[in-house]
């Protein structure tokens, strides 16, 4: 079956292509475009888009993440489908993805797949911790709808921490699609100002109450000393036990990502690449020595692309809160 889908899928491909180019048109559009208009995060949209991706091929159930990408003003899911549909076919086909998406080891992955492998790693990290604590925290939430999913129905008190502006277009998006979002606490912040974690402590949130922190996708955005300032914060607002799930990403992927078009695209949009480690020698010693620097002991982790000869691109790491 897969040589019959490749089959299918190459003089597919060709008769599509034009559609296909519509499609990234339109959803490049949306996403850079129409976000910029409006305020709004172009990166918040790529990921909730790898997410919808991931649900329609199979790779991750996430019901929440793909009504959600369809009642954005800055997105466009039937540019997805034009530009996924030769590659949708070839997956029926051959019964799982062939050419993209896909979620390859830790080892081997790519920036291609970034968000389906980190995604899976926080989802592990997630489960792993979710029913010995008692509160669940997004910082820098963006469009992630995990409070949307399960874990609406573990009883734990959710907070989804952001900008102003992203919120209020989240929770506009969020009503549309329908979701149920009555134990979801929307909280107002900028992580490049000390008293974030006011806005956080004047809530219900309660800090002598076990709490995972996730905190997906944001690092790289900010500085050094954002980054550990937000760390300092929350070591000293939660209780023994609490665990900060986050990734960290390495220098060489910033010097990548900010480069040409793409590195272009995030200054526009004023999401500029800010801080990485340094992952080209022993990446475990310096993920070790950075989490030590922070007050926090590192917990279980995952490198992404570490078979690459210039180390790996990405961490994902738990981060836990000592006594």
């Amino acid at each position: 079956m897969i040589l019959l889908a490749w089959l299918t899928y190459v003089p597919l491909q060709i008769l599509w292509l034009p559609l296909s180019i519509l499609g990234g048109l339109l959803v490049a559009y949306k996403q850079v475009w129409v976000s910029r208009k409006l305020g709004l995060s172009q990166t918040a949209v790529e990921v909730v888009n790898g997410r919808w991706t991931a649900d329609l091929f199979g790779l991750r159930r996430d019901l929440a993440s793909r009504r959600l990408a369809g009642k954005l003003p800055n997105n466009s899911v039937l540019g997805l489908y034009l530009a996924l549909l030769p590659l949708l076919i070839a997956k029926i086909i051959a019964g799982r993805p062939i050419l993209y998406p896909l979620l390859p080891e830790d080892e081997t992955a790519g920036i291609a797949s970034i968000v389906f492998s980190r995604t899976r790693r926080f989802d592990g990290l997630i489960a792993d911790r979710a029913t010995d604590v008692a509160q669940f925290v997004v910082l820098g939430a963006g469009l992630d709808a995990r409070c949307y999913g399960p874990l609406a129905n573990q009883g734990l008190a959710l907070f989804e921490l952001d900008q102003a502006v992203v919120q209020r277009a989240k929770r506009a998006a969020v009503k549309r699609a329908k979701l149920g979002c009555d134990r979801v606490q929307y909280i107002e912040v900028d992580f490049a100002r000390p008293q974030w974690i006011a806005s956080l402590t004047a809530s219900s949130y309660d800090p002598a109450l076990k709490t995972i922190f996730i905190w997906e996708g944001v690092t790289l955005y900010l500085s050094e000393a954002d980054v550990r300032a937000t760390l300092a914060a929350i070591k000293a607002n939660t209780a023994a036990g609490s665990v900060v799930l986050l990734d960290l990403y390495a220098a060489r992927f910033l010097a990548l990502a900010g480069r040409g078009a793409a590195g272009r695209t995030l200054e526009a949009t004023g999401e500029p690449l800010r801080f990485g480690l340094d992952f080209s020698g022993d990446a475990e010693r310096v993920l070790a020595d950075f989490a030590a620097s922070t007050g926090l002991d590192l917990g279980r982790h995952y490198f992404m692309g570490s078979a690459h000869a210039d180390g790996p691109f990405m961490v994902v790491a738990e981060f836990v809160i000592g006594d």
